[in-house]
């Protein structure tokens, strides 16, 4: 079974039974339980993952995805574009190998039926140690915050177990909480906005119109909300995510009458990093994900584990900055106007991160109209807290439950 230590790594003590060599499936990597035992305490398992692939059904391959590589400081980007009812992949990145994604369900015990999405890395023959290391990084940040006396959190997706094939492919199931990101919802809803205008079918009604709009709006402050609230679960218990972005966003419904039932959750937690002081202290010498977060706090003048973990937590924070302006921009706007990519170089290069000027900018563009004013409620409030979280000084950025608490993300504005 895999027992989580207190902080975050893994004990690995699997039962004969699950590492049957006549199995197809014999038991979770070896490998992986390399890079995790790690910790010579002892400690009592909180977080039961299930390890033989006898519990689980595979279904059809849903998709793929390729990633930046990882010697990089660069986002996991994944390449969901869903059109209808068909999935189409885009590969973005350069990494090495590419991670699959398969349907399933528990097929025995007490999770019988549960509904999961096993996310595949490949062996090391085509992934190299990379991708061992990656799974084992994704799977002690999964177990160290599932262990957490306060529960499971709803912002994060759930891990349920794992396994390892003859091939060395590592398995991964998750609770399949739904299909759709926020990438998804933000491009969908720009596609029905180009739909619209187009045909001219955009609603004679202007209370018609005023309402489809406050739905909009109250909406992505819900998915903002999620997607905070789960990063701030993690900074508590130690955990940087480190690839936040509306494709790491997992939505349960897109319908934005349906906000009231909405539950973001947080995944992709490849390359999360332990920020624990122990794990900060103990960095020389060690072959981490994290090496480039560490060097670039190095260079930021952050050289004590107080200052390096201040770091990595105002990181984390600048992405969900880039979040923010990005779900405020992206459903607002008809396809094309703007994405991901040309809105960083928009903040970041154009204006320097300045977004006084940003906001006269986007004043002259018509086609901005509904962005501006979404960031223009009480007062100017979505500009002010975007400007927070952005602040070039890592040291000035708010926490993630400062975020939660700004008038703009209450939704009591709207």
């Amino acid at each position: 079974m895999l027992c989580a230590t207190a902080a975050g790594s893994l004990l690995y003590s699997p039962p004969a039974a699950y590492c049957n060599p006549n199995s197809k499936f014999p038991c979770l990597s070896s490998r992986i339980s390399s890079f995790i035992l790690n910790s010579p305490k002892r400690w009592r398992c909180r977080a039961s993952l299930i390890t033989t692939s006898d519990s689980f059904e595979v279904g059809a391959l849903v998709g793929s995805y390729g990633f930046m590589n990882v010697t990089r400081y660069l986002s996991l980007y994944l390449s969901f574009f869903f059109d209808l009812q068909q999935l189409k992949v885009q590969d973005v990145g350069e990494g090495s190998f590419k991670i699959k994604l398969y349907e399933g369900r528990v097929a025995q015990g007490s999770q019988r039926g549960t509904p999961v999405l096993f996310k595949v890395y490949p062996g090391q023959r085509a992934g190299g140690i990379e991708a061992d290391m990656m799974a084992a990084n994704e799977l002690s940040a999964h177990s160290s915050l599932q262990s957490s006396a306060e529960g499971i959190c709803k912002n994060l997706v759930h891990l349920i177990g794992g396994f390892e094939t003859k091939t060395g492919e590592q398995w991964l199931a998750f609770r399949n909480h739904g299909k759709y990101s926020a990438a998804d919802y933000a491009a969908l809803t720009s596609k029905r906005i180009s739909q619209g205008s187009s045909s001219r079918e955009k609603s004679w009604n202007s209370f018609q119109q005023q309402k489809d709009m406050e739905y909009r709006r109250y909406f992505v402050i819900r998915i903002l909300q999620g997607a905070i609230s789960g990063l701030a679960f993690m900074h508590d218990h130690d955990r940087l995510h480190q690839s936040l972005g509306p494709s790491s966003l997992l939505l349960n419904t897109i319908s934005e009458k349906d906000a009231g039932y909405l539950i973001p959750r947080l995944r992709d937690l490849t390359f999360s990093v332990d920020m624990s002081f122990d794990s900060i202290s103990n960095l020389e010498g060690a072959r981490t994900l994290s090496e480039s977060l560490w060097r670039r706090a190095t260079a930021a003048g952050a050289f004590t584990a107080l200052e390096k973990r201040a770091f990595g937590i105002a990181d984390d924070i600048y992405a969900a900055g880039l979040l923010l302006a990005y779900m405020a921009f992206v459903p607002f706007c008809e396809a094309g106007i703007m994405d991901s990519l040309s809105l960083q170089r928009l903040l970041e290069n154009t204006f320097k991160l300045d977004l006084e000027a940003t906001r006269e900018y986007c004043l002259a563009d018509d086609r901005l109209e509904e962005a501006v004013k979404f960031l223009d409620i009480g007062n100017r409030s979505g500009w002010e807290l975007l400007q927070a979280m952005l602040n070039p000084d890592f040291r000035q950025r708010p926490t993630a439950k400062a975020v939660l608490n700004h008038s703009f993300m209450s939704g009591s504005l709207l």
